[in-house]
């Protein structure tokens, strides 16, 4: 094995938070009617709410297609500020941070954490830097008030997400980025996630330890390797000490 691990990274969605299978369209939209009714609280002049509803679809749409043609993410929050200017609405961050929220909102309850998530997090974390490197056009004001609820956030504290500095996983840059951050090389950082390409083979392609989380043996065949494979992050602490001689 490499030396001492320093710092543990993780991905977000259905790695730290599990969404499982979920009804988009039906989530988006009730995201749309509670942002439509934050904005008639503001006394917002709005168009009807299927007008509404679909000039943001599509431009979320329209967004996610470019992000992954590109490789270069959007970030929802700049789309929000400029649908609503196109409405004549003069919003002030707070307001749009809470508008990010409220199309977020309904995404969260259906997240679930694996029981003693936060005790798995505090063993990493003794003598280790934690963090996330997220592929995510929500804004960071959204998922940071997410993982607070969750009573994460703390145990976070570098979070990368790839709306704030545009790069997609498997790109280096952004794991480059965290790296940076955490004041770490890369042989000295573990990286877990759930995607055999955005995860894995972005984390080893900069030199990162590479973990898989694949819980189900989707991937067991699969072309991408990673250094380790494991079904429950609670596997994690001791796969850890044994870089440390533990």
């Amino acid at each position: 094995m490499a030396g001492r691990i320093r710092g543990v990274f993780f991905d977000l969605g259905d790695t730290l938070l599990n969404f499982g299978h979920v009804d988009v369209a039906s989530l988006f939209e009730s995201g749309a009617q509670l942002a439509y009714a934050y904005l008639q609280s503001l006394g917002k002049t709005l168009p009807s709410f299927a007008s509404y509803h679909r000039s943001q679809l599509w431009a979320v749409r329209w967004g996610y297609f470019k992000s992954r043609v590109t490789g270069r993410e959007f970030n929802a929050r700049a789309l929000i500020t400029r649908l609503g200017r196109k409405m004549g609405h003069d919003l002030t961050g707070q307001q749009i941070d809470e508008l990010a929220w409220l199309w977020y909102e309904p995404l969260s309850h259906c997240a679930a954490v694996e029981r003693d998530l936060r005790g798995t997090l505090e063993q990493l974390s003794r003598g280790r830097t934690l963090g996330l490197i997220s592929n995510t056009f929500i804004p960071a004001s959204a998922l940071d008030r997410h993982l607070r609820q969750a009573n994460l956030l703390d145990l976070l504290p570098i979070r990368v997400y790839s709306c704030d500095v545009h790069y997609r996983k498997p790109h280096p840059a952004i794991f480059r980025i965290a790296l940076e951050r955490a004041h770490l090389p890369a042989e000295e950082a573990m990286f877990v996630g759930d995607s055999p390409v955005a995860d894995v083979a972005g984390a080893s392609r900069v030199g990162m330890v590479s973990v898989l989380k694949n819980p189900a043996g989707r991937y067991a065949n699969g072309r991408i390797r990673a250094d380790h494979t494991i079904s429950r992050l609670s596997e994690l602490p001791a796969l850890v000490a044994g870089y440390d001689g533990g």
